[in-house]
């Protein structure tokens, strides 16, 4: 027995504080601070969208952030295994968190190979989304970035750019529905496999790999941003820009659709209630100061997002006013953003091949963060769960090949002629805003609740010498579900189907599809707590009590510890007391 313990590897720590930082920083800014933000507020109030957007920071991005990240430290555990240790009941919350992360590992890298074909032609002599003279192009195509080029209205309307056939008939080599899956492209495949094969050796290691990495793909991309700002700034038409993203309009405020957009891009972009805080978390040491990196890491995501729209909407100024046209008809969000617009921007500068490899290196790296970080949170969760099996010598990188190799396999249909339909299908659905906000909503309930957010607050001033403001327990125990719930609800009252290019209906068995995507980590929760009541042995009482007790291998915090000691001291003066009178 000892000879096999010994082979048992350490779960180990992050080499410096620096590490833990990069990773959260690189896996909670990604590719939604770029092409999101920036649209939702200019779509949806301009300045004014700050306002809400601010709103569900406090109440529920900082408090959500702030408690996974004092939830991995604490416990040392991952995703499912610290619910575990915490809440048995619960415990579908990260089992849950996991399967969203799956499915996001599954179809987010295909945006990365995407970017990396686009990479590789932005080294060419004449890029080919500036041009009309390819065996793709139609004989609608007209080409933006042409010099003295005098377009009407009508001709916009009845003409293709071309920079959207290079991405509709290049790029995805595009069928005529979800039905048509077509052909393979192995162009994007091999580009897909290469991100794989970085994906893999960025984590193969754990920390002692991941925390080397975010040294250069978690801080390259400011330097990408910084470049790509400045040029934007520099350039003309890119005050209308600035003005058309931050013009307040205080009118939409009284739009519920702006609330709901808000707060799902809080609970997108500060990555919270699928379980990689925790993750990442978990390899603190346990006086790590969580609660002072916390604080900074949501005022860096905050701050970059609103940094990203003035690089962003500078570049749709100039182009806008290159083509005489509103702002509003090239402002896009998503792909169209990082493949239509933004290239089509690039193409129209002088050194357009300089700025198009500076714009693909910032997309790739700013999305290669958030791939590995969160592929590192499903391995670890699952190592976590078996360690007796996986963390012996060698299995670690045999699991991670493995795990790379499912996912792969599963995309395999998103790089046919239809695979963008599939692509979208995961996106509206299988990692819908919906599906965070419910497991928020239990989150919050059951630390707030169950475990307690009064002994969360001694566990945090343990481990930092430093208490939380109050504030926090306010969100944990009424704000954060409150608004949470308020905004699921209203999620599924104000739910459209899916549809692509604004004219394309899905079949009724892809949205079927998609609901079973979604409802498959929503019902992950209850069916968890309705399974282990009636698993666990004793009368109900018995059963709700043990299911809802946190183990008692647990660290205690110094205050607990001193109740306890204060009331064993008690307990034996009053023994005494009782002993003398008899």
């Amino acid at each position: 027995m000892d000879r096999i313990e010994g082979q048992i590897e350490e779960r180990g720590h992050w080499g410096s504080k620096a590490e833990f930082l990069l990773a959260v920083a690189g896996n909670v800014i990604g590719l939604g601070n770029v092409w999101r933000f920036p649209y939702l507020c200019y779509k949806y109030g301009g300045g004014a969208f700050l306002i809400p957007y601010l709103v569900f920071v406090v109440t529920c991005g900082v408090p959500l952030f702030l408690l996974e990240t004092a939830m991995g430290q604490y416990t040392q555990e991952g995703g499912i295994t610290c619910w575990h240790r915490l809440c048995p009941l619960a415990e579908g919350i990260g089992y849950a968190g996991q399967l969203i992360l799956l499915y996001s590992c599954m179809y987010y890298i295909v945006i990365l190979a995407w970017a990396l074909f686009y990479l590789i032609f932005s080294f060419s002599s004449q890029l080919p989304w500036a041009s009309c003279d390819n065996t793709w192009n139609t004989d609608d195509c007209v080409n933006l970035a042409a010099k003295n080029l005098t377009l009407n209205r009508t001709t916009l309307i009845n003409s293709t750019p071309a920079a959207t056939e290079f991405w509709e008939r290049r790029v995805l080599s595009l069928s005529g529905g979800i039905e048509e899956i077509g052909k393979i492209n192995w162009e994007i495949l091999l580009c897909l496999i290469a991100m794989w094969v970085i994906c893999y050796f960025c984590i193969w290691k754990g920390v002692k790999s991941t925390g080397k990495v975010v040294y250069f793909t978690a801080t390259f991309p400011y330097v990408m941003l910084l470049v790509l700002l400045i040029r934007g700034m520099t350039l003309p038409g890119a005050l209308q820009g600035i003005v058309f993203y931050l013009y307040p309009e205080p009118a939409r405020l009284f739009d519920p659709q702006v609330w709901l957009e808000a707060g799902a891009q809080i609970l997108f972009s500060y990555s919270v209630s699928v379980g990689t805080l925790t993750v990442l978390a978990s390899y603190n040491k346990y006086n790590n100061n969580c609660y002072r990196d916390s604080l900074w890491l949501c005022v860096l995501n905050s701050c970059t997002s609103l940094v990203a729209g003035f690089a962003v909407f500078s570049v749709l100024g100039f182009m806008a006013q290159e083509q005489g046209i509103p702002i509003a008809e090239v402002a896009e969000s998503g792909p169209g953003l990082a493949f239509i617009a933004y290239p089509q921007a690039v193409a129209m500068m002088p050194l357009p091949q300089l700025w198009a490899v500076c714009f693909f290196i910032m997309i790739i790296l700013l999305g290669l963060d958030t791939q590995f970080v969160s592929m590192e949170a499903v391995t670890t969760s699952v190592m976590d769960l078996c360690p007796m099996i996986l963390r012996r010598e060698g299995r670690r990188e045999i699991f991670i090949l493995l795990f790379c190799l499912i996912c792969f396999l599963g995309q395999f249909i998103m790089v046919t002629e239809g695979g963008m339909y599939v692509f979208q299908l995961f996106d509206y659905y299988a990692c819908n805003g919906a599906c965070v906000l419910f497991l928020s909503v239990f989150e919050t309930l059951a630390m707030g609740w169950i475990f307690g957010a009064e002994r969360i607050f001694d566990i945090i001033e343990d481990m930092t010498k430093s208490r939380p403001n109050y504030i926090f327990m306010l969100c944990w125990k009424y704000l954060t579900p409150l608004v949470s719930v308020v905004s699921f609800v209203c999620s599924l009252v104000k739910y459209k189907p899916l549809t692509f290019n604004r004219w394309y209906v899905y079949p009724d068995w892809a949205y079927a599809l998609g609901w079973l995507m979604a409802l498959s980590s929503i019902l992950l929760v209850p069916a968890w707590a309705l399974g282990q009541l009636i698993v666990v042995k004793g009368s109900l009482k018995q059963r709700w009590l043990h299911l809802c007790s946190p183990d008692k291998n647990l660290p205690v915090p110094c205050k607990q510890r001193t109740q306890i000691q204060e009331n064993t001291l008690i307990t034996e003066m009053e023994v005494f007391v009782k002993c003398c009178k008899n």
